[in-house]
């Protein structure tokens, strides 16, 4: 995990070093921790019902806390504006199922089973302002709207110690959605924001919200406080999810 959080740092690095270097109209960014109290289910080459396990009740996921980052970048001239987020996710612990279950090609025994599911997404939007809405407005109220592609990297795992087996599996796809997101700033220093993206398409439906407060407290420096609510709908290579992860946030940047 520290790995890939330290790949990110770089890269959103290098988009903030580029977008200053190309002349970009302003750049923020923000780092945090994100509560993600899991729901839902999952399942791997489902047969049956059964072999559908529930995260709360079968593989007994509690909330667990995650660092997130995001990049903003406001572009000159007719460029599209940049949206980066990283979020990381990752839930592990002893579970247990009457009766078994399949999970790939292996069956499991009704006995503790202990599981680790990643479900890392990065999303990279493109986007732009309504025209001249916050100008006419005197800065109180902008609406952006565009395209974001969401790049899911999973790891499934299970392994039951009295028998010795163990499954996994691993894989990364792409999902396309809408993204559109509203900023109110009724004082110089308070703004409250809300980001929505989401896409239906051949049995997925992928859903994201933001809602976000956020005060600037000296010069560039801002801290800001929300809730963040995802729902990921999938049956992509085998894998059948329908997850919700959602929980309050907390984060710390800088914009200019």
């Amino acid at each position: 995990m520290m790995g890939k959080i330290k790949s990110l740092a770089m890269a959103f690095l290098v988009v903030v070093t580029t977008a200053v270097s190309a002349g970009a109209f302003g750049v923020e960014f923000a780092i945090g921790g994100w509560a993600q109290e899991p729901s839902g289910t999952l399942g791997y080459k489902v047969l049956s019902s059964n072999d559908i396990l529930d995260v709360e009740k079968d593989l007994n996921y509690d909330t667990e806390n995650r660092i997130t980052g995001r990049v903003k970048v406001d572009m000159p001239l007719l460029l599209p504006n940049i949206y980066l987020m990283a979020t990381p996710m990752e839930f592990k612990a002893m579970g247990r199922k009457e009766g078994g279950f399949k999970f790939g090609d292996i069956f499991f025994d009704p006995g503790p089973f202990e599981t680790e599911t990643v479900l890392d997404h990065f999303d990279a939007g493109l986007y732009y302002g309504i025209p001249l809405l916050e100008t006419a407005t005197f800065n109180k109220l902008n609406i952006d709207i565009g395209l974001n592609v969401r790049i899911y990297d999973y790891d499934l795992k299970v392994r039951q110690a009295s028998t010795g087996l163990s499954e996994s599996e691993t894989g990364t796809f792409p999902v396309p959605m809408v993204f559109v997101a509203v900023q109110l700033r009724p004082l110089e220093l308070l703004s409250f924001e809300a980001e929505g993206r989401g896409i239906s398409y051949s049995g997925n439906d992928v859903y994201s919200l933001i809602g976000r407060i956020k005060f600037n407290i000296a010069g560039p420096l801002f801290v800001a406080g929300g809730y963040r609510y995802e729902k990921a709908k999938i049956d992509e290579e085998d894998v059948l999810a329908d997850i919700e992860i959602s929980g309050p946030f907390l984060e710390a940047g800088f914009s200019f």
